[in-house]
């Protein structure tokens, strides 16, 4: 496990695997960048021949995590990654992330990430917007474990989660304040192909196809499974290997 200071000097936490042209893969919200490595395709693309570095994204896992909420300001996380990029002296590396993750990825490449191939997964066309229809609930759910509220069946699943995860929920509720829209302009100006997945049961990002379709230069993949099970499927880590490996077509 690595470590740097972010611009703001916030420690922020990587890991890394695997030896050959860097891939940064950002993690989804509440998640860790050992998911990568334990339920998703971090060691099929390290055996396919590259270094993959896994960020822990502020206010999870071994990062920093923070209960002010002035440390969560708007795009803080692409700042963060932006961040280690320029850290690690990346000039020729992929980029990709899943749900919240791609999210970031293109904030990434809207503000000016230059990879070579990008991919953004499990997200739909709502991704550009700054709250979509799932913000409220993440964040409403959050609020109740933090102060103490009565839960739902839904909510009590969440606090188990993030217990079992060692996630810190006073942390996590700052982190959906920090998104911000991405205009359909600034779409127009990225230069990475980039490789949008979704899982067919994966309902509520169903517009993923017009993401893809919004982007300068990308494909579209269905991946079997939902939200969660996309993610694991090895469909995805070979999807992954073959972009970045110029053996899937634009």
């Amino acid at each position: 496990m690595g470590e740097f200071r972010s611009f703001d000097g916030l420690r922020i936490a990587y890991q890394e695997l695997g030896e050959g042209r860097p891939v940064v893969l950002l993690h989804g919200v509440m998640g860790l960048g050992s998911q990568w490595i334990d339920q998703g395709p971090a060691r099929m693309i390290a055996d396919s021949g590259f270094r993959v570095i896994l960020p822990d994204l502020r206010g999870h896992g071994a990062s920093d995590r923070p209960h002010d909420p002035a440390a969560y300001p708007p795009d803080v996380l692409a700042d963060d990654g932006l961040a280690l990029v320029e850290h690690l002296g990346l000039d020729d590396y992929d980029l990709g992330g899943y749900s919240l993750g791609g999210r970031v990825t293109l904030r990434m490449l809207a503000r000016g990430a230059r990879p070579r191939r990008a991919v953004i997964a499990g997200q739909g066309l709502d991704v550009l917007e700054g709250v979509t229809s799932r913000t409220g609930g993440i964040k409403g759910t959050l609020a109740a474990i933090v102060n103490g509220g009565e839960l739902d069946a839904a909510a009590r699943q969440t606090a188990y989660w993030l217990e079992q995860v060692g996630a810190d929920p006073h942390a996590l509720v700052h982190v959906p304040d920090t998104h911000v829209a991405t205009p359909v302009e600034a779409l127009r100006e990225i230069q990475a192909p980039t490789l949008v997945a979704i899982g067919d049961a994966d309902h509520a990002r169903a517009a993923a196809d017009q993401l893809a379709a919004a982007l300068p230069v990308s494909r579209f993949v269905r991946l079997p499974g939902d939200h969660w099970t996309a993610f694991t499927s090895p469909e995805f880590g070979t999807a992954i290997v073959d972009w970045i490996r110029n053996l899937s077509p634009m």
